[in-house]
């Protein structure tokens, strides 16, 4: 399928945007940086707009969407806007009795351990089918169309959870700093657990689509979590589902950057998903990664604990990721994971005016 004809990498400016051009390997004028997280606790005018909202309720109102996309856009003149929301706002669309706790995170009225938990799921539908999922996604649909209208010529990142990431949280029902649960599941009944990363993948993959054909230009999929992995078992249990994810969007000539924290040892095989940039974290240098992934642009990697450092020592280190990001085909700068709630605003503005000087 091709995009629609007033989609912004058809009739817009966007496919000459400087992070489309990176994504797709090229070098522009100057090295487009974004950061995660940016649209978020760290700007006060984000903290305003959200009182006496809850996440999931912002994430559902396509004109708060709006704006707080475009927020970080404004104050930090970054090079892409990225939809508010968060990874389980699929989930929640699709029925999934899902709330977010401030302070926890993600809490499932009902965990999914069972073959029975697993086919009681709701129906997804496929591409192009008009079920309840499809219509439930055009509240997705307007707030990237919100999006568009206050960005621009700036690109809009759209985005979703990876499928193993989604599944641990539905089988603990909540946080979990190990996901032992997921981890187990996944090894004494593959089955179910293949069955829970199917449905998973195709939350993900209908989201991501959803936002690509309502004016996306590039998509990320997040894996918080598959770092908990081994190689071996994230190529046998995992990389299957997120290829899934992909492949939703596959037929659409859109980006697709694929990004997980502690996943140094797993970048071929997150790569070879169907991802065409990679996202990398701390934990890995950018020169290095560029060995390991010859030909692939790649994302990041600002270890966000600098920020809070003084000012030289930032410059230098952003001066060191950009160096050794020459190494790619492309480089995206980016942070190495997350913005913290309390990182100084102003100090990603200075990032964000080095980063286009150098």
């Amino acid at each position: 399928m091709t995009l629609p004809s007033t989609h912004p990498l058809v009739a817009g400016r966007a496919a000459a945007s400087p992070l489309v051009r990176a994504l797709r390997g090229d070098r522009p004028e100057h090295t487009p940086v974004w950061f995660m997280r940016q649209a978020g606790r760290s700007l006060p005018e984000y903290r305003e707009l959200r009182q006496g909202t809850t996440m999931l309720e912002a994430c559902l109102d396509p004109a708060l969407v709006a704006e707080i996309t475009a927020q970080p856009v404004r104050r930090h003149g970054v090079d892409a806007g990225i939809l508010f929301s968060d990874i389980v706002v699929p989930l929640l669309l699709a029925g999934v009795d899902v709330t977010i706790e401030p302070g926890v995170g993600p809490v499932f009225a009902k965990p999914v351990t069972t073959a029975t938990d697993v086919a009681e799921l709701p129906r997804l539908g496929v591409t192009g089918d008009r079920g309840d999922f499809d219509r439930a996604l055009d509240v997705v649909r307007s707030a990237v169309a919100a999006s568009l209208e206050l960005l621009g010529d700036v690109p809009l990142i759209g985005f979703a959870g990876a499928p193993f990431t989604l599944a641990a949280y539905m089988v603990d029902g909540r946080p979990s700093r190990d996901h032992l649960a997921a981890r187990r599941l996944m090894i004494a009944d593959p089955e179910v657990w293949h069955a829970l990363m199917a449905w998973a993948a195709d939350a993900a993959g209908l989201f991501l689509r959803a936002q690509v054909l309502a004016g996306a230009s590039a998509v990320q999929l997040f894996d918080s979590w598959a770092g908990s992995l081994p190689r071996e078992r994230y190529a046998a249990h995992c990389a299957p589902a997120s290829a899934r994810a992909f492949e939703h969007v596959a037929d659409l000539d859109v980006p697709r950057i694929h990004f997980g924290t502690h996943t140094g040892h797993l970048l071929e095989a997150m790569h070879g998903v169907g991802a065409t940039a990679m996202g990398i974290d701390v934990t890995v240098p950018l020169d290095e990664a560029a060995a390991r992934l010859p030909g692939v642009p790649l994302q990041g990697n600002i270890d966000p604990a600098v920020l809070g450092a003084p000012w030289e020592a930032i410059e230098a280190h952003v001066r060191d990721v950009v160096r050794r990001g020459r190494a790619a085909p492309a480089h995206v700068v980016n942070l190495g994971h997350g913005v913290p709630p309390d990182a100084d605003p102003t100090v990603l503005t200075r990032i964000v005016e080095l980063v286009h000087e150098l």
